[in-house]
C-alpha cells in the first residue's frame, strides 16, 4: 500500500481548500448577479423582434422585451436583457415574430351581422345594406361589436377606432375585453325616416334631432375619454359633412377643439357627397372643409376616394391623417383609395376595415396599389406594415403611446407563429423574408398570443378575458333575428341580390 507523506497531504489539503474557496466565490458572484437583476412583470425572449423604430421595421434578431406594469422598460437582445432582468412571467417567443399590436383605424363593428349579404352590387348602400340598417336594434348592434372585436383581436388587432351609432354597453365591452379603443360616436342630422328623394335633391335636415344626437355623442366622448386607465380614448364621429348642416359642423369643430378630441368621419367618399356639398355650398368637399377650418391635425379623413390628387395633397399637408379601407372600398366602389398620393405628400396613413382583419387589409393594400399604378415597387411590404402599426398610430394621434416597441410606450404587442405552414420557411440570409411573408402570406390565424397595456388578452390562441364561444353564439342568434325582420319587410324584395338568389348564384 502506498503512503502519502505529510508534505503531499498538506498540498492536497490546500488544493481542496483552494477549490472550495473558488467555488464559494463563484457561487457568491452568481448570487450577487441575481440580486442585482431587476425583476419585471414579463420578459418576452428569443423573438424575431420588429420594433418599428426608425424609418424601417427595426428588426432585432433574438430580441427581447421587458414589461413592467403597462409599459415597456427595455428592448434589446435576449442575452442583454437576461443579464439585467428577471421576469415573474417569461414568454418564450422562439420561432415567433413579435410586433406592435395592429391598429384598425376605422371600423363600424355593427356591419359584421350582414357580412356576406351585401357585395357585388353597384349601389351598396341603397340596394344591399339599407334594409338591414333599418332593422338593426341596439341589442343586435352590440352582439355584432362583440363578435367583430373578438374576431379581430384573435388576428392581432389591439387598437380599434370604432365609428358607429353608439348604444348601451359600447364602452363597457371595450373595457371588459381589455383592448385599446378610440371610440367615435357617430351622428348626423338626417330625419329618422328619409322621404323619397329624386336624383339631385338636397337632403332635408332635422336640426333638432341632429343637435340632440350630437349632444349625446359629445356626452359619451367626454365621459369615456381616458377611461379604463387610459386604454379608451374618444373622438367625435359624424357620418360625413354632407349629412350635417353648417351650424352643426361649426359647433362640432369648436367642441372638438375645446375638449381636445379628433374628428373622425368620411371625407370625399363618393360622388353623392360631392354633389350634395357643391349644391349646398358651391364648393367641392375639400375646399368647403378648408373654408370652415376643418383641415388640420384634428381631422382623421376616411376614404378620400372622390378627391382629386391636388385635394388629397392639400389634406395631407394640412396635418390631417387618412384612413385607407382597401377591402371595403373595393367591395363598395371597385376603387383604390389615394393613399399613395397622401403618403407621398407626407401625410400619415392608417388602415381600416369593417369586414376583413388587418393582415388581410395589408395584403389588399399592397396588391391593389401595385395594380393601380402598374408598378410592383409601389407599397412594399415594410411600408404597409408601418401603416398597420406606427404610421397608423400617428394618424390617430396615439403614436406617443403605441405603434412601436420602445421604452416608455405601452406594452401592446403580438406574437405571430412563424412555423405555420403558410409562413414557412424562415429565411434570414442573404434576404430576410419575414416581413414580406407577414404581409403577403399571413391570414391572421397565426397570431399566438396578445398583450395590451402589459396584460395578456390571448395566450396560446385562447382568448382570456371573455367567453368567445358565447359571443359567437349570441351573434348568430342576433343575425338570424335581424334577417327575419328584413325578410318580413316587403322592402327586402328590392334588394338587388334577390335576383342572384333566384338564379341559384348565392
Amino acid at each position: 500500500m502506498r503512503h502519502f507523506g505529510f508534505t503531499t497531504f498538506y498540498f492536497v489539503l490546500l488544493r481542496f481548500a483552494d477549490y472550495s474557496f473558488i467555488s464559494s466565490l463563484r457561487s457568491s458572484e452568481a448570487n450577487m448577479n441575481l440580486m442585482t437583476k431587476k425583476q419585471v412583470d414579463t420578459l418576452v425572449i428569443h423573438a424575431h423582434l420588429f420594433t418599428m423604430q426608425g424609418t424601417g421595421v427595426g428588426y432585432i434578431a433574438d430580441g427581447a422585451i421587458a414589461v413592467e406594469g403597462s409599459r415597456i422598460v427595455a428592448v434589446d437582445s435576449t442575452e442583454a436583457l437576461l443579464s439585467h432582468f428577471e421576469g415573474r412571467k417569461v414568454i418564450e417567443a422562439a420561432n415567433c415574430a413579435v410586433l406592435p399590436g395592429l391598429i384598425n383605424a376605422h371600423v363600424d363593428t355593427s356591419l359584421v351581422l350582414m357580412r356576406g349579404a351585401a357585395q357585388d352590387v353597384t349601389n351598396w348602400l341603397m340596394d344591399a345594406t339599407m334594409p338591414y340598417f333599418a332593422h338593426m336594434t341596439p341589442v343586435a348592434s352590440m352582439a355584432a361589436t362583440r363578435l367583430r372585436v373578438v374576431e379581430e383581436l384573435k388576428a392581432g388587432t389591439t387598437t380599434f377606432c370604432d365609428n358607429k351609432v353608439f348604444g348601451p354597453l359600447w364602452g363597457e365591452f371595450f373595457d371588459e375585453i381589455g383592448v385599446r379603443a378610440s371610440l367615435a360616436p357617430m351622428f348626423d342630422a338626417l330625419p329618422l325616416e328619409l322621404p323619397p328623394l329624386q336624383e339631385g335633391d338636397l337632403y332635408p335636415f332635422d336640426i333638432k334631432a341632429g343637435r340632440r344626437a350630437m349632444e349625446e355623442a359629445v356626452d359619451f366622448a367626454c365621459a369615456w375619454n381616458g377611461a379604463a386607465e387610459g386604454r379608451i380614448t374618444t373622438m367625435l364621429g359624424m357620418y360625413s359633412p354632407d349629412m350635417v348642416p353648417l351650424e352643426m359642423l361649426r359647433s362640432a369643430k369648436e367642441i372638438a377643439q375645446r375638449e381636445g378630441l379628433m374628428l373622425h368621419f368620411h371625407v370625399a367618399q363618393g360622388d353623392r357627397e360631392t354633389e350634395q356639398i357643391v349644391k349646398r355650398y358651391g364648393k367641392r368637399p375639400i375646399a368647403f372643409l378648408a373654408e370652415i377650418g376643418y383641415l388640420d391635425e384634428q381631422l382623421l379623413a376616411v376614404h378620400l376616394t372622390d378627391a382629386t390628387d391636388e385635394e388629397v395633397i392639400q389634406v395631407a399637408k394640412s396635418g390631417a391623417g387618412m384612413v385607407l379601407c382597401s377591402g371595403m372600398i373595393g367591395i363598395i366602389d371597385g376603387l383604390v383609395p389615394p393613399a399613395h398620393v397622401f403618403r407621398q405628400a407626407g401625410g400619415p396613413v392608417a388602415l381600416g376595415s369593417s369586414y376583413n382583419n388587418i393582415f388581410n387589409e395589408m395584403k389588399l393594400t399592397a396588391l391593389f396599389n401595385k395594380i393601380k399604378y402598374h408598378d410592383p415597387t409601389i407599397m412594399p411590404a415594410w411600408e404597409v406594415l408601418r401603416m398597420a402599426t406606427i404610421e397608423g398610430a400617428r394618424a390617430i394621434g396615439l403614436d406617443h403611446k403605441i405603434g412601436s416597441l420602445e421604452v416608455g410606450k405601452e406594452a401592446d404587442l403580438i406574437l405571430v407563429d412563424l412555423s405555420a405552414p403558410n409562413l414557412s420557411p424562415t429565411l434570414l440570409n442573404p434576404i430576410r423574408n419575414l416581413v414580406p411573408n407577414l404581409v403577403y402570406a399571413a391570414s391572421g390565424h397565426e397570431v399566438k398570443s396578445i398583450m395590451v397595456a402589459g396584460k395578456l388578452l390571448m395566450e396560446d390562441y385562447q382568448v382570456l378575458t371573455v367567453d368567445e364561444s358565447a359571443i359567437v353564439a349570441d351573434a348568430q342568434v342576433q343575425a338570424q333575428r335581424l334577417s327575419q325582420r328584413v325578410a318580413a319587410d316587403p322592402i327586402h324584395k328590392k334588394i338587388v341580390l334577390m335576383e342572384a338568389m333566384a338564379r341559384g348564384q348565392l
